[in-house]
């Protein structure tokens, strides 16, 4: 299927223009190259220890387990604190743990026990990080170049994989386990000073920031509503659980089967990372001409092709040709669901909504590692890898309807078109519940087009915060019908004007054209709680 769309705007390097936007993605990047550093010095050293296929895949959960476990929590703070600060507080617990780990290991005093807690430690610090760091995109680029910056991020985080890892092997090889481990602290320490030059200028809000409860209720509120996310997340789980085979019985493949060392696994890495880069320099043509499901699929199916070589070649010439495939599909397909992760959400969410995505794409690697490395322990990792290959090309099949494409033709920044509530007293934020009416006239031969839009509206009620919501029409008075909708208290209401956007504004639109009559559909607002009898005098402004 060929894609319509236009081709990508030339200027999709411009975002590095920005000094502190292209400061952060640098350091980034480094940060990230470092912990692919470290988890590759952390397994090799659980393989030469133990030589235990289930413990070096112990070794990649206990890094990606806390993302599962933590994942939420860290998006929901990362939307409702400043993240300046929270990221300066993150990368200072993994520069400890780092040293910590540096330190053990020059000492001669890292068990495969301690090995793993101090993994799992690191992992924790990742899991809080990445939402912040994926977030902050929108933040340092103006609204044009949201899209190029989200690829860039995409692109730097995948170098970063592919390149780590590579590093990490040569790093082991040549210098031991001790230097990588200290390679990954001084990339946390880089990070830590730029983020010290940032000088961040967040959005301003007349409303107070969401409390912990209140914002993780809202985030999965709104992925519950939210299509297009939804449809990222279902193709994320179609994916990582069986590309993680790779990751987990790399370093048993070249150890066990192929009596290889730390210098050949590194130059497999290396090749994973050559095919990762080609893939990133030449994604912007192939998401031109092609359908973004499309590519994905047909990503799919190369690493599971790549798994199959990885499975069934014993050769110094051919595997690496396997893993220039493997490097090349995962980065089309790793890009591909994270530029519509952030493209699919308004910026209020987008940490939760990213978190939800990493939870995804961590359980199905903490997951993945357990299963194969299980599977190769118990059978052969010939069998284990030839089994992922398999279900990575039945999960893609399964998936292939459910769409991603068009994310980023979304209008999701804040409309900004209803007034504020016009009150005759004031009302504070924690009353409630609120009721709002919305009355509308609609001629019979436009009631199939009403319903249509209202069904599209209620999603965005419900989506933005309101616990009930209904369409009523009036059977003494044909053609009157009356929208209604209920929030929690006051300020979740005034929220719902901060949150509504320009695609839900276009739907508003739309019914406000089916709607007859002089004047614009009546509006009002009942407030209950304690100061309920004082009375709100009804509001009649169009716009909600």
């Amino acid at each position: 299927m060929v894609n319509t769309a236009s081709p990508a705007a030339p200027g999709a390097w411009a975002p590095l223009q920005i000094s502190m936007f292209r400061a952060l993605w640098l350091a980034i990047m480094g940060s990230n190259i470092g912990t692919w550093v470290n988890d590759v010095a952390a397994a090799w050293v659980m393989a030469e220890r133990t030589g235990s296929p289930l413990m070096v895949a112990l070794v990649q959960s206990a890094t990606t387990v806390p993302i599962v476990l933590l994942a939420l929590v860290a998006g929901t703070l990362a939307d409702i604190v400043d993240r300046r600060r929270y990221l300066l507080a993150t990368q200072g617990w993994m520069l400890a743990v780092a040293g910590t780990m540096a330190v053990l290991t020059h000492l001669d005093l890292l068990s495969p026990t301690l090995l793993v807690v101090l993994t799992f430690c690191m992992g924790c610090g990742a899991a809080m990080a990445m939402p912040a760091q994926a977030a902050i995109v929108s933040e340092l680029v103006p609204p044009p170049m949201l899209a190029s910056a989200v690829a860039l991020n995409s692109i730097g985080i995948n170098i970063a994989r592919s390149l780590g890892p590579a590093i990490g092997g040569v790093i082991v090889a040549q210098l031991g386990a001790t230097w990588a481990f200290g390679f990954n602290a001084i990339s946390f320490a880089a990070m830590l000073v730029v983020l010290l030059r940032w000088q961040r200028d967040p959005k301003a809000s007349s409303l107070p920031p969401e409390g912990f409860g209140a914002g993780l209720k809202s985030g999965l509120r709104y992925a519950s509503r939210a299509g297009h996310l939804q449809a990222v997340l279902i193709k994320s789980a179609g994916f990582f659980f069986f590309a993680s085979a790779m990751t987990a019985l790399l370093p048993v493949v070249v150890r066990g089967q192929m009596q290889g060392g730390a210098g050949q696994y590194g130059m497999l890495l290396g090749c994973v990372g050559i095919g990762a880069v080609s893939g990133a320099l030449l994604l912007p043509k192939l998401r031109a001409r092609l359908d973004r499901d499309l590519l994905v699929l047909l990503a799919t199916l190369a690493l599971a092709l790549s798994l199959v070589g990885l499975a069934v070649l014993r050769s110094w010439v051919l595997l690496p040709l396997a893993m220039l495939v493997n490097g090349f599909a995962w980065i089309t397909v790793l890009s591909s669901l994270q530029i519509a992760a952030q493209t699919a959400v308004p910026a209020w969410v987008r940490a939760r909504a990213l978190a939800l995505y990493i939870m995804v794409f961590s359980l199905g690697m903490a997951a993945g590692g357990l299963c194969w490395g299980a599977l190769a322990q118990r059978s052969t990792p010939t069998l284990a890898l030839l089994v992922a290959a398999v279900g990575a090309v039945v999960a893609g099949l399964l998936v292939w309807r459910v769409r991603i494409s068009g994310t980023e033709e979304l209008d999701l920044r804040p409309a900004g078109h209803w007034p504020a509530p016009e009150l005759s007293v004031a009302v504070a934020h924690d009353r409630g519940p609120v009721l709002v009416t919305v009355e509308y006239r609609i001629d019979a031969a436009d009631r199939v087009a009403f319903h249509a839009c209202m069904r599209l509206l209620g999603r965005v009620r419900r989506r933005d915060g309101a616990v009930l919501w209904g369409v009523a029409e009036d059977v003494a008075s044909p053609g009157v019908h009356l929208e209604y909708f209920v929030t929690a208290s006051w300020l979740e209401h005034l929220r719902q004007h901060e949150r509504i956007t320009a695609d839900d504004k276009a739907v508003q639109e739309q019914l406000r054209t089916l709607h007859r009559g002089e004047r614009h559909p009546v509006v009002r607002h009942f407030v209950g709680g304690s100061d309920a009898l004082d009375g709100v005098v009804p509001h009649t402004h169009s716009d909600i």
